[in-house]
């Protein structure tokens, strides 16, 4: 899994003394305090660029296009360009990009799908110039594209927002990439990507997310996860995240916090009732930010059953349980939680299925909006599958 993307068990791992997550959680802090990481609820910000900030934006904008164009042509030469090759810092950087498309185009294919479109959008959030370098935070907000290369269904649409750090150095009358750090660059080895089972997905009733189940509102739930997917492409609320709640990204990853918000919000999300182990009052507790306690919470509180655990072929795979897959028995408004190495280290919120019932979730860390539901994983991935009951 990308080094970043799945920050949210990170408390969890040092509980356990997990010195290596440990680091890991300490360069992620690294990379927050170089971003200028407020919480998120104040990335919407627009306040008015200054004449450096205006002068920067034409190489930034190109910079992010010509990266997203990667993932469609597939020519890394076309980027060199934009970095300081001669430069550890630069070189990674390039290296980092051209892992990432390949990783994205490899899982496209194993999926029988073919890119169409990517498309950025940027804004600075803070810019500091010191004679040829200028320090850049700036967040990316990218709806991809995709269409089934077997049907004939309209292209499908998901979005995914990061968080940059860029060193830019001065060239002549431009600029090149010294060094860029940022949350979920996808830099999987595509190798590891699973293939798809026959007819994957396979074809199911879709869910029905506006079914009344007791106390829980998958209706509401579906729709708050939608308006507060922060920063990623197709998210609401001008991509902030709810201010009624604190932004743990900087604390080791905010999808679980984000995933309780889904099903415990009682005025805007899914309604169901906090307790004294699972709620937000001030600040959340341990089973309300924890991926492990939550998962805990859920199947001992009866307020999830496991629908299945396994590998992407296991979850996918039609059975005489499940003929579509245990994965197409997940509703709107169900989870997903992702395990590596025995320690649930993710998780996402089920929103719906594409044109072909492929499943899509959103989450934060990474701020993602209806992505396909395995994205950025790989076939040592376990997945957990909790259908929501209230």
């Amino acid at each position: 899994m990308a080094e970043f993307q799945n920050g949210c068990s990170r408390l969890n791992d040092i509980v356990k003394g997990d010195y290596a997550a440990v680091y890991r959680l300490l360069l992620l802090v690294g990379i927050c305090v170089t971003l200028c990481l407020s919480p998120l609820n104040t990335y919407a910000l627009s306040s008015k660029p200054d004449d450096d900030q205006e002068k920067m934006m034409p190489f930034l904008e190109q910079l992010y296009r010509d990266r997203n164009n990667l993932l469609i042509h597939q020519e890394p030469k076309k980027i060199e360009k934009y970095y300081t090759l001669s430069e550890a810092g630069g070189h990674h950087a390039y290296q980092m990009e051209v892992k990432r498309a390949k990783y994205i185009v490899a899982w496209v294919e194993k999926r029988g799908l073919r890119l169409v479109a990517a498309k950025p959008s940027i804004r600075i959030v803070r810019y500091k110039a010191n004679g040829d370098e200028a320090v850049i935070s700036l967040v990316q907000s990218a709806q991809i594209s995709y269409s089934y290369k077997s049907l004939s269904v309209p292209p499908q649409s998901f979005g995914i927002g990061t968080r940059h750090a860029l060193i830019l150095k001065r060239t002549g009358d431009g600029w090149t990439v010294k060094k860029e750090w940022y949350l979920d660059p996808l830099e999987e080895n595509p190798d590891l990507i699973p293939d798809s089972p026959s007819g994957f997905p396979h074809p199911s009733p879709a869910p029905d997310a506006t079914a009344a189940e007791g106390r829980y509102n998958r209706e509401r739930a579906v729709a708050y996860a939608n308006k507060y997917a922060g920063l990623a492409w197709g998210a609401g609320n001008n991509h902030r995240y709810n201010r009624k709640y604190k932004d743990y990204t900087s604390l080791g990853g905010d999808c679980t916090n984000f995933a309780s918000q889904v099903l415990g919000d009682k005025e805007e999300g899914g309604g169901l009732p906090m307790t004294g182990l699972w709620g937000y009052r001030g600040g959340g507790s341990q089973a309300w930010v924890q991926t492990d306690a939550f998962q805990r919470f859920l199947l001992y509180s009866g307020y999830g059953r496991m629908i299945a655990k396994g590998t992407f072929d296991e979850i996918t795979r039609p059975g005489d349980k499940h003929p579509h897959g245990a994965v197409a028995k997940l509703q709107p408004g169900d989870l997903i939680g992702y395990e590596l190495k025995g320690d649930t280290d993710h998780f996402s919120i089920v929103v719906g299925q594409d044109a072909n019932g492929y499943p899509l979730v959103n989450s934060h860390t990474a701020d993602r909006y209806r992505v396909p539901f395995d994205l950025g994983w790989d076939r040592t991935t376990k997945y957990i599958l909790i259908h929501v009951r209230g």
